[in-house]
């Protein structure tokens, strides 16, 4: 699996020095209609990108690591309850996040897979905390397992449910930290995603209260990044947001960063999931 990985890598590499030729040439600014044909060449730099995504290797693994005993108690994971019943993975990941009652609280399906891992494997939060995301040293048993359950909602529409006072409220606290302004810059994530039109650099910056552009950006997670050469979760993406509005960064599965994914998903209810994506 390691050489699959670094020749797929290679590979995702020069399609995006191919691709990325496209969006400048497309994306000329003495061309009268600019701003289209940027998009579009984005568009089909994504297209591109997507026709050889190593996401697939971090789902096989997910998969090992899923069926794997490990833990001080030496087991695996294949009695967790995703919310459908144990050990069932077909379709959770659309149906979170979610109040569940035995923790008796609001989890996406990453913080649930980290309580599975501490109740029936037996590791400690601390453990799974001190290093969730993976790195060029390190590979993150997490993002794995992440890939390999939500690839298995492939196809199906996003079905996330308010009914339960706990998950309504973990919506308005999303929509109110959504809104805040703070930190040194006086960022809001509604700073880049509160409005139509906006873009940065080159990319189309989603309004995330609008159900069309809140589909489109909440199935872009989990996503392979080619960049850093790492699959990235919600999580993640959510933390580096913090992270580049100049907050403090939130604890791992923070109750904040939860609710903000709560409110991405709801108002994505509809829409087709067909990830795990990959990004540039």
């Amino acid at each position: 699996m390691p050489s699959r990985t670094i020749e797929r890598e290679q590979s995702m590499r020069n399609k995006m020095l191919a691709a990325a030729s496209i969006v400048v040439l497309l994306a000329l600014p003495f061309v009268a209609n600019a701003q289209d044909k940027t998009i579009q060449a984005i568009e089909r730099y994504r297209e591109m990108l997507a026709d050889d995504n190593p996401a697939e290797l971090y789902e096989l693994r997910g998969a090992e690591l899923w069926r794997k005993p490990r833990g001080s108690q030496q087991v695996s994971l294949e009695q967790c309850d995703l919310g459908l019943g144990a050990g069932i993975v077909k379709g959770a990941y659309v149906r979170t996040p979610r109040y569940f009652v035995d923790a008796g609280k609001v989890m996406d399906i990453e913080s649930r897979i980290a309580w599975c891992m501490v109740t029936l494997q037996g590791f400690t939060a601390g453990e799974i905390a001190k290093r969730p995301f993976g790195s060029e040293t390190y590979k993150s048993d997490m993002e794995a397992l992440v890939t390999y359950v939500v690839s298995q909602s492939k196809g199906m529409k996003i079905d996330v449910s308010t009914a339960q006072p706990q998950e309504q409220h973990a919506y308005d606290m999303g929509k109110q930290i959504f809104a805040l302004r703070s930190g040194s810059y006086d960022f809001a994530c509604a700073t880049c995603h509160g409005d139509r039109g906006k873009r940065i650099r080159l990319q189309e910056l989603p309004y995330l209260s609008d159900p069309k552009d809140a589909g489109r950006a909440y199935i872009g997670w989990p996503a392979y990044r080619v960049s850093q050469g790492e699959m990235r979760t919600m999580q993640w993406r959510i933390n580096d947001c913090f992270r580049q509005q100049r907050f403090p960064e939130p604890q791992y599965l923070s109750d904040s960063v939860n609710a903000l994914i709560m409110f991405l998903a709801v108002n994505a209810n509809g829409t087709v999931y067909n990830g795990p994506a990959i990004k540039r």
